[in-house]
């Protein structure tokens, strides 16, 4: 079935207080996307944030954001109030999110609140229960990190740097109090996740959430299951992830990330991951997997490597994890980010996956006639973008893409002078053979390179791109409808 959809993150809604959030922007957000005849919501990691504030460095698989709570909910729910929330003088610029100043003033308003949540609340003792697997580990750990600072799990004492389960024991009574806190927190974030997805299901709207294939390595994730990581006995990286030079970089790009010792994976019957799936099924109607080649085979570099240039690739866990997955969570769909070089054994675990891959149109003009993103080369069993959030805006690719690539965009797609390119991508991207195209809501508005959300290899001023709220017009919503309707993607509960 031919279907549409936006990419936005949560974090670019608009909002008075400083960041986008599970609130009422939210709503009106999922409001717009049904009267444009959409089917998804794309958005990134929900994941609380650590290193550089990316999305991808999260200190926890299972956690939510605690940016992303939405004050006035809080309000509505009797645990803040109005005047707490004025004298907390919130920096707001409508274009970007400042980090500093949310770290600066969000959490003291999230202890107000948290404080007011008794510990014996029917409700959050059930939360708490229900979700003790994860919840008690990482509550604690962000305990330790707030005894030493906020700072990395490597740079604490040994007796709290190596985790084991007495250690948990004797530190759950000593930081009562915090842990309560950070537990507090996550009960908040699904509290209003579930009421925000409801909502959205409920007007045909279905969340796209997006599983990155590596975590943090500051995470409560490696700080618990260090044995499934290549880390040795002090927890020191041995190896970490990257890609090789390309054309976003000439020396690679050094993610950081620590690999994963698949054997142990292997042994453990791939529970970790099972595990992960599941909660990604709980949280989204469908899951975009980052970096779906590293299955097939990864790209892995000394830790002391300054760069990613001289890494090397090996083996992943292919087909047995990929099996395991499609076994144990049947019913959850899955969208594979296989873009860059890809061999042939990531074609053959792509093909065995049955999941759809992904095309991206600024990538399809750059060898031609050969490119795998040409729009005529598009299979129906996947999904077309015009860029995703680790590209530049289509509006800044068509402004510095080289002239080459634009003159055979131009020839390829019958475009004559004075025609809006941006605009013919768009339509391009809407009219491919994919049952599924997703938009970045930057492209449909046609902006430039203010609205870049990531550059790829860097870690200063990415993550803060917001839009106004008079973006989401009336025009705008007539615009993306009938581009949706005459390409056949309108959402199926509104034929």
């Amino acid at each position: 079935m031919r279907c549409a959809g936006v990419l936005l993150p949560i974090t670019s809604l608009p909002s008075k207080y400083g960041i986008g959030t599970i609130g009422k922007e939210a709503y009106n957000f999922v409001d717009f996307l049904e009267k444009c005849g959409q089917t998804y919501w794309q958005i990134l990691p929900i994941g609380p944030t650590g290193y550089a504030d990316s999305p991808y460095q999260s200190l926890s698989t299972y956690a939510g954001n605690p940016y992303l709570i939405d004050l006035e909910m809080l309000v509505s729910d009797g645990v803040l109030n109005n005047s707490e929330i004025a004298e907390s003088g919130f920096f707001e610029n409508p274009d970007f999110v400042d980090y500093g100043d949310l770290y600066e003033k969000r959490f003291e308003l999230l202890r107000k609140a948290a404080q007011r949540v008794d510990a014996l609340d029917e409700q959050f003792a059930l939360f708490c229960k229900a979700n003790s697997d994860w919840l008690d580990d990482y509550a604690l750990f962000m305990s330790l990190k707030l005894k030493y600072g906020m700072g990395s799990f490597h740079t604490w004492t040994g007796e709290h740097r190596l985790y084991n389960k007495e250690l948990a024991s004797k530190a759950a009574a000593e930081f009562k109090d915090k842990i309560h806190f950070w537990s507090v927190l996550q009960y908040f974030f699904y509290k209003q996740w579930d009421r925000f997805r409801a909502y959205a299901n409920s007007k045909g709207i279905k969340i796209i959430g997006d599983v990155p294939i590596y975590v943090s390595p500051d995470s409560a994730d490696i700080w618990v299951n260090h044995e499934l990581f290549q880390i040795n006995a002090e927890r020191a990286m041995t190896n970490v992830s990257g890609c090789p030079p390309d054309t976003f970089s000439e020396t690679g790009q050094l993610w950081g990330n620590p690999l994963y010792d698949w054997k142990a994976h292997k042994k453990q019957k791939y529970e970790w991951w099972i595990k992960r799936m599941r909660h990604a099924e709980r949280c989204f109607d469908a899951v975009r997997i980052d970096h779906f080649r590293g299955f097939a085979e990864y790209y892995s570099v000394p830790a002391s490597n300054k760069t990613a240039a001289k890494g090397k690739w090996k083996r992943g866990p292919g087909k047995k994890l990929i099996a395991k997955i499609k076994s144990d969570v049947p019913n959850l769909t899955i969208i594979a980010e296989d873009l860059g070089f890809l061999t042939a054994s990531v074609h053959r675990l792509l093909k065995f996956s049955g999941f759809p891959g992904m095309n991206v149109l600024q990538f399809a003009f750059s060898d031609f006639g050969r490119s795998i993103y040409l729009p005529h080369k598009h299979v129906k069993n996947s999904v077309t973008f015009t860029g995703t959030h680790d590209n530049c805006t289509t509006k800044e690719w068509v402004q510095t893409a080289s002239c080459y690539e634009i003159d055979f965009a131009k020839r390829y797609l019958k475009v004559k002078e004075g025609v809006n390119l941006t605009s013919e991508l768009v339509k391009t991207a809407m009219y491919s053979n994919s049952d599924t195209c997703i938009i970045p809501i930057q492209d449909w508005l046609e902006l430039g390179a203010e609205a870049r959300i990531n550059i790829p290899g860097t870690v200063e001023e990415n993550w803060k791109f917001r839009i106004r709220k008079e973006m989401l017009s009336e025009n705008l919503m007539h615009k993306i409808l009938y581009m949706t309707q005459i390409s056949g993607r309108i959402n199926s509960s509104k034929r």
